[in-house]
């Protein structure tokens, strides 16, 4: 049920406890197969694309096929009422897991035999990857929120951002360095053999025990899959709060969005870096400084709750776009590019676990893969849209003015967390 503004807010786990459950751990490494193919769809991808003479407009807008996870709403129903039959055995959870990280290393494989010199296939096996990391991504969530209790979704938030950023620094910083001395195409060859780690994983781990309504006919299925997670969420916050809370969900997200897309990566060569500049700063030293912010914002959230502290990294994490004008003005210029990284790394690892703790807190158990694919999504989507017109917006306006830009993209979001703050300013579990 919605949280009552007059209760009492509940007592709060020790952070201790909450980061040494074994689920946390689990999560780290399902965070690891999450990581891996969503840089080498997007950032790392826009370096191969740059050095295949593609113009920074056909860039921004193929390395946008990451803008796929935004829209996984769309087939999460599957993940929550059937079973992959090949995998039946391993459970509804485990066996989407697989099927999505087999379907990711073959993508990769498929990238890296294509390659850029064929671009229709190549960007159809991109959007292929993206789909099954997608799909993945579905999979792990509903996962993490069915294994352990929402008071210990910080702390698995967390760890899942240590894996995570592992991930994004193999897909990152290794590639990177790797594409200095060998083709792109034995670097995504690599990369699918580094799926390995999370399939192995899979199949070790135990499937969450979570009893799920079973539909008697294929009209109750289609209710049950279809319009019951949407028409539930409404119907335990009520229409005001659950429409401002969706837009809410839509804004707060879109000034770390909006630069994670592929405008970053010709942005950085164009200030003068090479690429193992870029990738020992912004996809090694960057990655640990994530995770620093992540475990700080996983504590956070075990001592002071999910909505107090998304308020605060929300903020923190929108400034901190304007560190990148330092770089406009310090061409080439290490420090200033360490100092660039070091803030908006830590304030965007920052705002991972109070983003993913409070919408978890909103989801149902018994829709859950649908409701918090519905969620995550909308929190990506408008920031995948500014970053696909990125490219137009950076020929018309400069970086100087898209990074502005992006900081003022805040404002909507905080005037609609200001008029939510009594409803969700003391964490409640959703029903289980």
């Amino acid at each position: 049920m919605p949280t009552d503004p007059g209760a009492a807010p509940a007592r709060k786990p020790s952070v201790l406890r909450a980061f040494s459950q074994p689920a946390a751990w689990t999560m780290c490494l399902l965070g690891f197969s999450s990581g891996l193919p969503f840089l080498l769809v997007a950032g790392t991808l826009a370096f191969w694309l740059k050095e295949n003479g593609i113009v920074l407009t056909d860039i921004t807008m193929i390395a946008s096929a990451g803008m796929t996870y935004a829209f996984k709403f769309v087939w999460a129903p599957l993940l929550d009422h059937w079973r992959v039959p090949l995998f039946a055995r391993l459970g509804q959870r485990r066996g989407w897991l697989l099927l999505a990280q087999m379907g990711v290393f073959a993508g990769l494989l498929g990238m890296a035999a294509l390659t850029p010199h064929q671009l229709v296939p190549f960007v159809a096996m991109t959007l292929f990857v993206a789909f099954m990391g997608a799909t993945q991504d579905i999979a792990i969530d509903a996962y993490r929120i069915e294994i352990a209790p929402p008071s210990a979704q910080g702390a698995l938030v967390a760890t899942y951002s240590l894996g995570y950023r592992l991930g994004l620094l193999m897909a990152g910083a290794i590639a990177l360095i790797l594409a200095d001395h060998v083709a792109w195409a034995k670097v995504y060859t690599l990369m699918a053999v580094m799926m390995v780690v999370p399939i192995v994983t899979t199949l070790v781990m135990r499937e969450p025990d979570v009893r799920r309504n079973k539909p008697s006919s294929w009209r109750g299925a289609m209710r049950e899959s279809v319009i019951d997670p949407f028409a539930d969420f409404f119907r335990r916050y009520g229409w005001i709060v659950a429409g401002l809370t969706l837009l809410f969900i839509l804004f707060f997200k879109i000034p770390e969005q909006a630069i994670v897309g592929g405008v970053m990566s010709p942005f950085y060569r164009d200030m003068g870096f090479s690429k193992t500049e870029i990738g020992a700063i912004t996809k090694i030293y960057g990655v640990w400084i994530g995770i620093a912010g992540a475990f700080v914002g996983g504590a956070s959230v075990a001592r002071w709750g999910a909505w107090r502290t998304l308020g605060v990294c929300i903020v923190l994490e929108s400034c901190s776009n304007l560190l990148y004008l330092l770089l406009i003005h310090h061409h080439g210029n290490v420090m200033m590019l360490t100092a660039a990284i070091s803030g908006q790394n830590f304030a965007e690892g920052l705002l991972g676990p109070p983003t993913v703790a409070f919408l978890s807190l909103l989801v149902n158990r018994q829709h859950t893969a649908t409701q918090y694919a519905l969620l995550s999504s909308l929190v990506n989507l408008p920031g995948k849209v500014l970053g696909f017109f990125a490219g137009g917006i950076v020929m018309a306006l400069g970086y100087g003015g898209y990074f502005v830009i992006t900081v003022f993209s805040m404002l909507p979001a905080m005037l609609l967390f200001a008029c939510l703050w009594r409803r969700f300013r003391y964490d409640e579990p959703g029903p289980a």
